[in-house]
């Protein structure tokens, strides 16, 4: 059994290149992507017979859709259970503040879109939406900013979970025991 401190060193990590998703409409998609959420369109090729594009969030960083005919889609609300098997609870794009958050709201609802008021989530704010796919999406912005500093789950400003999972105390320690091995699909 391999711990994470016997692995070799891990990359500077620079972002999402892409999240690859499924839409059967790409035209309903690009409407709604660059024409409601104003992501620049940045990239369009074919994968096989499936069409492929890439939404611009920010530099280098993109959400993709795979059009496959006929695929079939669902609409399940953010943070809610669904009566199918579901891997994706929702995505959340990231915005500069309470400004850009209140003008993309403005604009979704503005395109005819329904929209959540700001949803206060201590650490972040947020408005909820759905696409054309029926996929979950979120916009917030940090209001404690996570990622600006080392791990240490002493901070309770950041590490809220009054129980948390036994790889927390491990890596409070200096490195996880274990690690999952996983097969390739």
């Amino acid at each position: 059994m391999t711990t994470s401190t016997e692995l070799p060193p891990a990359p500077v990590w620079a972002g999402v290149s892409h999240l690859a998703l499924v839409t059967p409409d790409m035209d309903a998609t690009v409407r709604f992507y660059a024409g409601v959420l104003g992501m620049p369109l940045v990239m369009t090729l074919m994968a096989g017979p499936m069409r492929h594009y890439f939404f611009e969030i920010a530099p280098q960083n993109t959400v993709a859709f795979f059009e496959i005919a006929d695929a079939e889609t669902f609409r399940k609300g953010a943070g809610s259970a669904g009566p199918f098997p579901v891997q994706l609870d929702h995505i959340s794009f990231n915005v500069a503040d309470e400004d850009a958050l209140n003008v993309l709201r403005t604009r979704i609802e503005a395109a005819g879109s329904g929209v959540t008021e700001i949803v206060e989530h201590g650490v972040m704010r947020s408005i909820y939406f759905t696409d054309p796919n029926g996929i979950a999406l979120e916009a917030s912005y940090w209001v404690v900013d996570g990622t600006d500093r080392e791990f240490d789950p002493t901070d309770t400003t950041r590490f809220l979970d009054p129980n948390p999972v036994p790889a927390i105390a491990e890596l409070a320690a200096g490195g996880l025991q274990t690690l999952p091995e996983t097969t390739l699909v």
